[in-house]
């Protein structure tokens, strides 16, 4: 896998001694004195401007893909940062024994099987109507009402969303070749394995926000079985999404642990 422009994994300001983070959460709103250092973002295949792996695409192919990345650049010690999806891959490499530090915030793949069908109905709804939606996803997002009912389920406070990032991160989904495999492996595919403490290369820290209404708050209890050795930060009035509504409370968790 490659840099930008060249047909492979994309990735931006490459620092070797930093952290790598997913594409959702390279952008957050700090103060200066508390900026992230410099990263690698990654843009996931079939997530961005990265072409889809071809074959199979699953939590595991993408990590394969992460690990190649990763390994080409020398980058194999490096922290790891996460969000939803992105943080279920983090623990997948972390369970593997790659990269250093990793910090995962409100993983997916500990539901509970009336849980896990939850997901897959209110997932499967909602990428239907915000694909339908996408021709007017900017009068939707640009009002408070409607931006409330498009984002509870990810959002504590979905009408204090931004409604740019809003539209952007829902013109993301939609247009992401490579949403409705990973989604389809999410619900079908193996669960999240763990892994002791001893076989992990660095520490595992796990965000969860507290009134997430996709990963439930109780799904941490299961996260934190299956890697026994995870420091669990709570989000206080967070939803899914932590940097959303916590951009300073979130950068303070990654720089504590990867500082």
């Amino acid at each position: 896998m490659n840099r930008p422009g060249s047909g492979g994994l994309a990735s931006t300001h490459l620092h070797p001694h930093h952290a790598v983070v997913d594409s959702s959460i390279h952008c957050l709103t700090v103060s200066p004195r508390r900026a992230l250092p410099q990263v690698v973002a990654i843009d996931l295949p079939g997530f961005g401007q990265t072409p889809p792996l071809g074959g199979e695409v699953s939590i595991a192919t993408l990590a394969d893909a992460v690990a190649g990345f990763l390994d080409d650049h020398k980058l194999s010690g490096i922290d790891m940062v996460g969000s939803s999806m992105g943080a279920r891959l983090v623990l997948e490499l972390a369970r593997r024994g790659v990269g250093g530090t990793a910090v995962a915030l409100d993983p997916g793949g500990f539901w509970s099987p009336a849980e896990l069908q939850f997901f897959r109905v209110t997932l499967g709804l909602s990428i239907r109507l915000v694909r339908l939606l996408q021709p007017v996803m900017r009068l939707f997002t640009a009002n408070p009402v409607t931006r409330t009912l498009l984002l509870t389920q990810l959002s504590a406070r979905p009408w204090a969303v931004d409604a740019d990032l809003a539209r952007q991160e829902l013109r993301s989904w939609a247009q992401s070749p490579s949403f409705d495999a990973v989604a389809h492996d999410l619900v079908h595919g193996a669960p999240q394995q763990g892994a002791p403490t001893a076989s992990m290369s660095g520490p595992v820290v796990i965000g969860w926000g507290r009134k997430d209404r996709l990963t439930f708050p109780r799904q941490a209890r299961c996260a934190t079985q299956l890697f026994p050795g995870a420091r669990l930060e709570w989000f206080e009035d967070s939803g899914h999404f932590p940097h959303w509504h916590r951009p300073q409370g979130t950068v303070d968790v990654i720089l504590a642990t990867t500082g």
